[in-house]
């Protein structure tokens, strides 16, 4: 069977952390708006990632908005030391699934401010630009973020869906620790970023780690699931850990049962066909 795969991995050089980590998003309400609709479930949720060993959680002050980063501290505050929280900013809120970039200095030090009160912190240790905005010159993003490091807001600082010339031009400015794009078994489109991230040492965090809505790579993933014992989306979980030791994965969930299902990933093995298979599978869907 094949499972050999780092279980670690050090961001930045000093934050070693495991790499099946925890995605804050879901405990909001509907469309990432407002306060969840089980707020003890998702305080369960919270604390349960503690005692299962998961230390490494991301969230953003656009979830909810506010609302992950508080519920993080009311269920966590004061935090174990080896536990490193990963916010973002960089997104405007203005209704549920309504989604604004900017990347105005301003709005990202007003943020950048709220974030550290509502987290009880006084640095962050991985502060994520949510996205890049094209109204705003990249240049004026970045030395925000750089001056906010020298004064020791932020400890590292990383991306989101950011381009490889991209990540290049940020790299004038300051050390990207980590990458948080859209990439799963079935959708590879930033192949070339993730090998990228791997070349220099960074982390790779994939949201959207399966996509739902390819059909064809379904099936095939649910006739790999059957052999092996797991669910699809454990499978998914599983290939990104073995695709890429760069890789950090963050599955979000409500549901306590949903979060010991997703640590369950941790068990699955593959024989070395099977994951040939899901090697090949965004070739062969795309093919057919």
């Amino acid at each position: 069977m094949s499972t050999t795969y780092n279980t670690t991995f050090t961001i930045g050089g000093d934050l070693r952390i495991k790499r099946m980590g925890y995605g804050a998003m879901r405990i909001t309400g509907k469309g990432i708006w407002g306060p969840p609709a089980d707020r003890e479930e998702a305080i369960r949720v919270l604390k349960r990632t503690a005692e299962l060993g998961i230390n490494f959680i991301d969230t953003a002050d656009s979830y909810g908005p506010d609302v992950s980063e508080e519920l993080i501290a009311e269920a966590l505050f004061p935090y174990a030391d080896d536990l490193v929280i990963a916010t973002k900013g960089g997104f405007m809120r203005s209704g549920p699934n309504q989604w604004t970039p900017n990347g105005d200095p301003k709005h990202l030090k007003e943020v950048l401010e709220g974030s550290l009160k509502r987290l009880k912190l006084e640095r962050i240790d991985l502060y994520q630009l949510h996205r890049i905005d094209a109204k705003v010159p990249a240049e004026e993003t970045f030395a925000f973020l750089k001056q906010a490091q020298q004064e020791g807001k932020i400890r590292h600082i990383g991306l989101s869906e950011v381009t490889v010339d991209q990540i290049k031009h940020a790299q004038e400015f300051f050390d990207v620790v980590s990458v948080q794009n859209k990439y799963s078994v079935d959708n590879r489109d930033w192949e070339s970023v993730l090998d990228y991230t791997a070349e220099q040492g960074i982390a790779f965090i994939p949201w959207n780690p399966l996509n739902a809505g390819n059909v064809a790579a379904l099936e095939k993933l649910q006739k790999i699931s059957e052999k092996v014992g797991a669910t699809v989306h454990q499978v998914a979980l599983s290939w990104l850990l073995h695709r890429s030791e760069n890789i950090l994965l963050i599955p979000g969930t409500s549901s306590v049962k949903h979060l010991e299902e997703n640590m369950a990933t941790l068990d699955v093995q593959f024989t070395d066909d099977q994951l040939e298979e899901l090697d090949n599978l965004s070739t062969t869907v795309k093919s057919e």
